[in-house]
């Protein structure tokens, strides 16, 4: 399955704990849409958060966030993992 990487661009007032709760309320949300999604970081003073997931489509991998959350990606990119 195709790997995305998405960024999101909040600004301030990002921390680990709500994006700990955004993640478990995407892993609740995946498997309607058939993406699993795998890690994420965080830049707390960027503002700025990186998700990886498995998914068939861009279009899935941000529909899960809309649905769980509505925090819906700034960036999508289709990447490959390298050694």
């Amino acid at each position: 399955m195709p790997l995305f990487m998405d960024t999101h661009s909040l600004g301030d007032g990002v921390t680990m704990d709500d994006v700990a709760k955004a993640h478990a309320a995407d892993l609740a949300t995946q498997d309607s849409h058939g993406v699993n999604y795998l890690r994420y970081w965080v830049d707390e003073g960027e503002g700025q958060i990186f998700c990886l997931c498995e998914a068939p489509s861009a279009d899935a991998a941000n529909s899960v966030h809309r649905d769980a959350h509505g925090l819906v990606a700034d960036r999508i990119f289709a990447v490959q993992e390298g050694s």
